[in-house]
């Protein structure tokens, strides 16, 4: 079921057709009385549902991005470790294909790489167009909203047809995974997000997809005791607290397949 956009602030009615037309939603006149829904307000677009369950919203101005610019730890951060920033001079062009609400893709962003944000979903992608929108036109972060591109795609077919000039050093997967009971609870405000988006369910394909496009390394983000995705066995891993990196080296990959 497509997910409706409302305006709740007539001002913006452009705004929300522009949305509705780009992202292909359905554009209503009337809150609805249940399911979920994106609404406009005069702030920021939101995935909203009755209840108590808290708005969704993409940021990359104020809270916790705005801490993470800030006191985020530079490269020493882990998804910057992880994509191979700590040690080069070299910022590589990276491929977040599962953008989600772009939060890694912002840290990248910050620390000076080129990230192009896939994501599939037109909710998710309606998210992140309006925070880089409003990223664009505040001073702390226009710079850094300069270097995302969003492309509003199916990622497995999306790197299928890039040219060779065009193919990314690094491609980042953070695949959303069936919820299975013995992972930590997912806070209130993102279980409508992954009730909406879905999961993904095609992680393999994905991460094959990835490793044909990237010249020189993919990583998966993944629970800290989650399993690895199937098929391709990583060429190396970085564990945090709660969080893991498989990394699958290019090089290291068609030294096997030698």
């Amino acid at each position: 079921m497509t997910t409706p956009l409302y305006c709740a602030e007539p001002a913006r009615r452009h705004t929300a057709q522009q949305l509705a037309e780009r992202f292909a939603l359905p554009l209503i006149t009337r809150r609805p009385s249940d399911g979920y829904w994106l609404e406009l307000g005069p702030e920021r677009l939101e995935l909203v549902t009755t209840g108590k369950q808290g708005a969704v919203y993409a940021e990359f101005v104020a809270g916790a991005a705005k801490h993470r610019r800030e006191q985020g730890g530079g490269r020493g951060q882990p998804v910057a470790k992880a994509i191979g920033l700590k040690g080069t001079d070299t910022l590589p062009r990276v491929v977040d294909a599962t953008a989600g609400l772009g939060r890694d893709a912002f840290v990248l962003a910050t620390l000076g790489c080129a990230v192009t944000l896939v994501e599939r979903s037109p909710v998710a992608a309606a998210l992140v167009a309006d925070a880089l929108d409003r990223a664009s036109s505040h001073p702390d972060t226009m710079d850094i909203a300069a270097r995302m591109t969003l492309v509003h795609a199916d990622a497995i077919r999306w790197l299928s047809t890039l040219a060779e000039a065009d193919r990314p050093d690094v491609v980042f997967v953070d695949p959303m995974f069936p919820d299975t009971g013995k992972s930590a609870a997912v806070k209130k405000d993102m279980t409508a997000f992954q009730a909406v988006v879905g999961d993904d369910l095609d992680s393999a394909a994905l991460l094959k997809a990835a490793i044909a496009a990237a010249k020189t390394r993919v990583v998966v983000k993944r629970p800290r005791l989650g399993a690895p995705i199937e098929g391709v066995k990583p060429s190396g891993e970085q564990i945090g607290k709660s969080t893991r990196f498989d990394i699958y080296s290019i090089k290291a990959l068609r030294g096997s397949a030698a």
